[in-house]
């Protein structure tokens, strides 16, 4: 009796033995993800894909030389290689490995974007859900049309939906050749687009720093408008990109004052001023901190949002209110100040303002609860959509931009 055939494994196959090599992978001058090409061919038990798939190869190669029309250049994706005279030379297993990482980094770049958030610095903390490329690009090859289902990985919010327009009309030549740092900037926020979860929830806040702005959604509409005060240019200042949860309410809230804070600034002061903590009603806690007492003259003003996040970053009131009124509001150190924060609280508790005025006016420090708590989003975003659909433009202050650039082209990445 002949013996029963034992599936072929990893390391059965030449695509196995490759991929378990060990060393860097490189064909034709380009770096390959192995990580990622093993995920893919474990599920096709290390066997090649493409000489059984030429449809759906050809199909996905166009979709990665358009890759431009989502502000990626297709030499990211070893168009290059692809389409050299000599790519018909390549030996067999080489060009099968070359077009499935092609297909594999297109689809994670318009998933989770060309600079995920491990290759990010750890203020710019927004990621889209988790995906599965491998298993994407599967799904793809089994649908009619596999270059759409990679394409459908990208965001679909109003804003990456104007900016491909917008990038549509300068390759056109319809934006007079405009220059070319207009179109790094909407190459640029079209990579950040794709830092957002693909649902975003309908009911949420906005917070965009570029734009010193917070605006309130539900069900996908702007109710809500209102200036804010954002963290300064300096580095260790400015405020993180980041999703929280607004959960409850603080009215009349003491403000633990930072350690950094009351050591570079505000204990200094002391020296000088022996009455400096008294008149600002702070006092020293047991732990050694220093806390200012609450009141109108906090500087949290009187209500603070509750929104457990890492960069201990919050939506809180202020008794500088002039300070709204300048033009550059750049002047905390990360936090949000919100100018209208009455009215906002109030939508967030599905409450008349007349509560919340009633709540500050016991004078103590009080929680409420919200009926559900409200997601809430802290971008930063140089180019967007505002309420009336337009793309707007907004300048690169803290310095971002270029950073992002440089993982988009693909001299860099090479």
């Amino acid at each position: 009796m002949r013996a029963p055939r034992v599936p072929a494994v990893y390391s059965d196959t030449d695509l196995g033995r490759l991929l378990n090599s060990g060393s860097e992978l490189t064909v034709a001058g380009e770096r390959l993800n192995a990580g990622l090409l093993r995920r893919f061919y474990a599920r096709h038990g290390f066997e090649p894909v493409w000489t059984t798939r030429p449809v759906q190869a050809n199909a996905l190669m166009h979709a990665v030389l358009r890759a431009g029309e989502h502000g990626l250049a297709p030499q990211l994706f070893h168009a290059n290689a692809l389409l050299s005279p000599l790519a018909p030379t390549l030996p067999r297993l080489d060009r099968e490995l070359l077009l499935s990482d092609a297909f594999l980094t297109y689809a994670d770049a318009l998933a989770r974007g060309m600079m995920p958030v491990e290759r990010r610095r750890d203020d710019e903390a927004l990621t889209p859900e988790p995906i599965d490329v491998a298993a994407a690009l599967d799904a793809a090859l089994a649908s009619p049309d596999p270059a759409a289902a990679v394409e459908a990985l990208a965001p679909a919010t109003p804003t990456y939906r104007l900016l491909r327009q917008a990038l549509q009309s300068f390759h056109g030549g319809s934006a007079g050749k405009t220059p070319t740092a207009r179109l790094r900037e909407i190459e640029v926020n079209l990579e950040r687009e794709r830092w957002l979860p693909r649902r975003l929830p309908p009911n949420r806040v906005w917070v965009n720093v570029a734009d010193e702005r917070l605006v309130l959604y539900r069900d996908d509409r702007p109710v809500f408008s209102t200036r804010v005060i954002v963290g300064q240019d300096e580095l260790r200042n400015q405020s993180p990109e980041f999703e929280a949860k607004i959960d409850g309410v603080l009215f009349n809230p003491p403000w633990n004052i930072p350690q950094d804070i009351a050591a570079h600034e505000i204990l200094p002061k002391t020296l000088h001023d022996p009455d400096y903590l008294a008149r600002h009603r702070m006092v020293m806690l047991p732990d050694g901190g220093l806390q200012q007492l609450a009141g109108p003259n906090s500087g949290l003003g009187q209500i603070m949002l509750e929104m457990k996040n890492r960069f201990d970053v919050y939506l809180h009131d202020t008794p500088l209110r002039s300070m709204f009124g300048r033009e550059d509001r750049r002047i905390s150190h990360g936090c949000i100040r919100v100018e209208n924060l009455r009215e906002l609280t109030a939508l967030l508790m599905q409450q008349p303002v007349g509560t919340v005025d009633r709540a500050i006016a016991l004078g103590s420090t009080t929680q409420s609860g919200l009926p559900q708590p409200v997601p809430v989003f802290v971008v930063y975003e140089t180019a967007f959509a505002d309420a009336d659909d337009r793309l707007q433009f907004r300048a690169d202050v803290y310095g971002r931009d270029p950073e992002i650039w440089q993982h988009l082209a693909p001299e860099a990445v090479r």
